[in-house]
């Protein structure tokens, strides 16, 4: 026996045609061939011009003649063999039955391989095994029904080490049960595969491509185009770093800009704006009054450090609902966070228009206020009052910035 492995193109899947055994998704031409008399010598009549002829046992089955198995056993039964019937009728034509399996054979002997019968259809008999609705021919009824035919030998696919039937390809009348040495079918004319179903690639998600929309909570379903668009919406570790040490430096020239305009460091925008305005107003400042003219230029350029640390809050005030309530995963809380910064009234769309995962939206506690939810005199709860901390912001100021919105 001759086998070749399995390999990505049609004909190379690699089948190794053999007398009951071949290697993994091998066909098989097995000697465990049955007998055409069962229920009359043509198989059970069910009407339509088609009689049910068995093509397996049910469960584990063996070869007759005791050679060695690259497998324990073949095996079948009805869950196997609802995936076997699927494939079949995927092809959308019948399989042949042709006699001593010449259709293997013919491109290399030159003899024809007329038809015996066509396997229209599979079906499962519980106990007993797979068997197929076959339409036999004329010149084949005439030859069983003499006996010049006494048995049914198919060729079928298993797996390996599972020996699992995995598909019916086709049989042949025969008086010779166990076929021994036949060619491996990369041997034989394109004839033959003509029979044989191109091999089905498994796909497989890429790794990295998984852990990344698993980060992002995005469904597995999700392409390398929608996962790239994540990515990119959050932008490069370097960038966000950039952006953090910017915010940063901003914060401590606005800071200084208002202590030289007699302002409280968490003065709003509108509030240094008018103070700024009138500073230039009123020409030369004195000096006891007004800060010195590089104060105020440097806080001209760091205004819209102002207006961020505002937007700050109200990106928090818009996720921190969204995260309590499941429309928002953890997970991309950082993507949302910068969608904010570029584009507020986008992440206020996208969060009017997300819908919470109900894993999220129960509570552990029964509907009853957690403790650490307890507001202080400034009406902020303890989550609240951590951002603010996070952020540097007095709970007071969130608290007038809350209500403002």
């Amino acid at each position: 026996m001759q086998k070749n492995r399995r390999s990505t193109t049609a004909l190379a899947a690699a089948s190794a045609i053999a007398v009951c055994s071949a290697g993994a998704a091998q066909l098989a031409i097995a000697a465990c061939s049955f007998v055409l008399d069962g229920s009359g010598p043509l198989g059970q009549d069910i009407g339509g011009g088609r009689h049910l002829v068995q093509y397996t046992p049910a469960g584990k089955f063996l070869p007759a003649d005791g050679r060695a198995m690259d497998v324990a056993s073949w095996y079948i039964d009805a869950a196997v063999a609802t995936e076997v019937i699927a494939r079949h009728a995927a092809r959308g034509q019948p399989s042949v039955i042709d006699y001593e399996h010449q259709t293997l054979h013919k491109e290399k002997n030159g003899q024809p391989a007329p038809a015996a019968g066509w396997l229209h259809g599979l079906r499962w008999v519980e106990g007993r095994g797979l068997f197929g609705e076959v339409e036999w021919t004329e010149d084949a009824k005439a030859q069983i029904s003499a006996k010049q035919y006494r048995y049914f030998s198919p060729v079928f696919e298993y797996s390996q080490p599972e020996g699992h039937v995995l598909a019916i390809h086709m049989g042949a009348v025969t008086n010779h049960p166990g076929l021994h040495g036949l060619e491996p079918l990369s041997l034989l004319a394109a004839a033959t595969a003509a029979f044989l179903p191109a091999p089905q690639e498994q796909t497989t998600m890429n790794p990295l491509l998984a852990a990344v929309l698993a980060a992002f909570g995005l469904p597995n379903t999700t392409d390398e185009k929608g996962a790239v668009a994540a990515l990119t919406a959050v932008g490069s570790i370097k960038d966000l770093q950039a952006k953090a040490a910017a915010g940063e430096a901003a914060t401590q020239v606005a800071t200084a800009a208002c202590t030289a305009l007699s302002l409280p460091a968490d003065a709003k925008a509108e509030t240094v704006t008018a103070a700024l305005t009138a500073a230039v107003a009123t020409g030369k400042p004195n000096p006891a009054e007004y800060a010195p003219v590089a104060a105020l230029t440097a806080l001209q350029t760091q205004l819209a450090a102002l207006t961020a640390k505002q937007l700050d809050a109200d990106i928090e005030a818009a996720i921190q609902p969204a995260l309590a309530d499941g429309r928002l995963q953890p997970t991309m809380e950082p993507w949302a966070r910068e969608l904010g910064k570029t584009n507020m009234t986008a992440l206020t769309s996208y969060l009017a228009t997300a819908q919470p995962i109900a894993a999220l939206t129960g509570t552990q506690t029964q509907g009853k206020q957690p403790e650490n939810t307890a507001k202080g005199a400034h009406g902020l709860d303890a989550s609240e009052v951590a951002v603010c901390t996070a952020m540097g912001i007095k709970p007071e100021d969130f608290a007038k910035s809350k209500a403002a919105a």
